[in-house]
């Protein structure tokens, strides 16, 4: 049965039930490398807001030849973590038998990684094995910004009895360059919040940047759209890690990052509307800076057709072709609801800055 037809209240229980007074914090190394650099960083995180101590065991990399993860032997040294510093501990599992070796060892949180989200054979056979655990089980956004994917594998999830279900939201590739390594594309973290509003959601800035200077921004812009918690790589020398060593923060960081990121409650009506308001303009200022990018990517358009033009001695205006453009346009934005006036004005500008473009190239 689909998760839309029930109440999803039931897959908050475990998030309630914890009673944190901060997002939930899901942090450690991307890769269990030794077990001294295991142990090493769990010491230094038990004292802190971290909730579940995360580390890669298996690790499948884009590429072979890449360090992939020590395997079964990694559990142990979690095993270790959870017996000496009382942190609960978490792992991605990709298949039946990484499913089973977790349970064995009291993995208390697991994760279905993006390029397993993209299979619904894989996420089946994991929800197969899984089936009626009262484990906690996140799933990660599959690696394309397919909203029904991501859904379908919560389904499978959810229909195999396992209650304690969340979702985290990593971001997704494009063939574009970014100043992501993965896009956010926030607005379908958005949707998915909206149509289930009581499925708990974990923002991953780390895998989302892959650098560690946009950490404390994402998260941010996280928790003022309401999101539950972050998973956050953290590494006591991330440079010399051995994945992802770009995106990984010191431990020291990450406190720093908890102390200085704006927590906003909701404990009685005002704190309601701010934390609505605050919501609702943090949508604005995602959209605001597409917009700023698309533009930036249509001027470096008019760049190139200033330099055809140069290559023709064409001239820069061509009315026709603009005139056309402007009534498009008008058509386009009076069926979303904006004003014949405010097209004008906009495209105007946006002509205009075409213009200088394509002016300054053919004029060298």
């Amino acid at each position: 049965m689909s998760i839309e037809m029930e109440n999803s209240k039931q897959m908050r229980t475990w998030l309630d039930d914890m009673k944190l007074d901060h997002p939930l914090v899901i942090a450690g190394p991307c890769s269990a490398e030794t077990e001294e650099q295991v142990m090493r960083i769990a010491n230094e995180l038990k004292d802190t807001d971290v909730n579940y101590y995360r580390a890669g065991i298996w690790k499948p990399r884009t590429r072979p030849g890449m360090f992939e993860g020590v395997g079964a032997l990694g559990l142990k040294w979690l095993q270790k973590v959870k017996k000496e510093t009382g942190l609960k501990t978490a792992t991605e599992v990709a298949n039946r038998a990484h499913v089973e070796l977790a349970l064995e060892h009291d993995i208390d949180l697991l994760w279905i990684g993006a390029r397993s989200t993209v299979s619904p054979f894989i996420v089946q056979e994991i929800a197969d094995a899984l089936e009626g655990t009262d484990k906690i089980v996140l799933i990660k956004n599959p690696v394309n910004p397919d909203l029904a994917l991501w859904l379908g594998a919560v389904e499978r999830l959810h229909t195999a009895n396992i209650k304690n279900l969340g979702v985290i939201h990593r971001g997704f590739s494009t063939y574009e360059k970014s100043k992501y390594r993965n896009i956010p594309e926030w607005q379908m973290a958005i949707e998915l919040q909206t149509k289930f509003p009581d499925l708990p959601i974990i923002n991953d800035p780390s895998h989302i940047t892959g650098n560690r200077d946009m950490i404390f921004d994402v998260s941010q812009t996280a928790l003022d759209l309401n999101f539950d918690g972050l998973m956050i790589e953290t590494h006591y020398d991330p440079d010399n890690a051995w994945s992802d060593a770009a995106q990984q923060v010191t431990p020291e960081k990450l406190i720093q990052i908890m102390r200085d990121l704006k927590i906003r409650k909701e404990s009685n009506e005002e704190m309601e509307y701010t934390n609505n308001l605050n919501n609702l303009r943090a949508q604005i200022d995602i959209i605001d800076n597409q917009v700023i990018d698309i533009l930036g990517k249509r001027m470096k358009i008019s760049d190139s057709i200033g330099a055809l033009k140069k290559q023709k001695n064409v001239a820069v205006l061509q009315s026709n072709r603009w005139n056309a453009i402007l009534g498009n346009m008008i058509l386009e934005g009076e069926a979303r609801g904006l004003s014949e006036e405010f097209i004008l004005k906009m495209f105007k500008a946006i002509h205009q800055e075409s213009i200088n473009h394509q002016e300054k190239i053919i004029n060298g």
